[in-house]
């Protein structure tokens, strides 16, 4: 029956390797910044994700220091679709990270000596001013559209 997940259910869909979303409110007359990243998450842990600022301090850093709270939304992209998102407090930042770090966020996206290749370059770059955010999930939203009637 379509309804929100339970908790347990909620932990496991955001485990899985999904695109999130990113929202952060915005401190100027401009909507929430609001755009795709790569995560970690375990089950009853905290969500981690990273941003690389090129060499220049980015709006999405900036925005996230300001504001110190963030949103995660997952979804299933075909039916039938679901989606959890968790509203959560950055309570930590870690710049530079180290490549453990990045590797458990790359390596649920790409096959492992790609994952270390990018991780490899993105660290390298003189230029790079990579953090990786911790993010305690304070509140958790979600909905499953199935319906097991049928």
């Amino acid at each position: 029956m379509a309804g929100p997940l339970s908790e347990s259910e909620a932990q496991a869909f955001l485990a899985a390797p999904h695109v999130a979303v990113l929202s952060v409110a915005s401190d100027d007359a401009r909507p929430p910044l609001t755009t795709p990243i790569w995560y970690a998450y375990e089950p009853g842990g905290n969500c981690s994700f990273f941003t690389g600022t090129m060499g220049r301090a980015t709006r999405k850093a900036r925005l996230i220091h300001h504001a110190g709270v963030v949103a995660l939304c997952v979804q299933r992209e075909e039916p039938p679709y679901r989606y959890v998102t968790i509203e959560g407090t950055v309570v930590q930042v870690d710049r530079p990270p180290t490549a453990e770090q990045m590797l458990a966020i790359v390596r649920r996206y790409l096959p492992p000596q790609q994952a270390e290749g990018f991780v490899t370059a993105e660290l390298g770059r003189l230029d790079s001013r990579v953090a990786v955010y911790t993010v305690r999930p304070d509140r958790w939203l979600s909905f499953d559209f199935g319906d097991d009637s049928e």
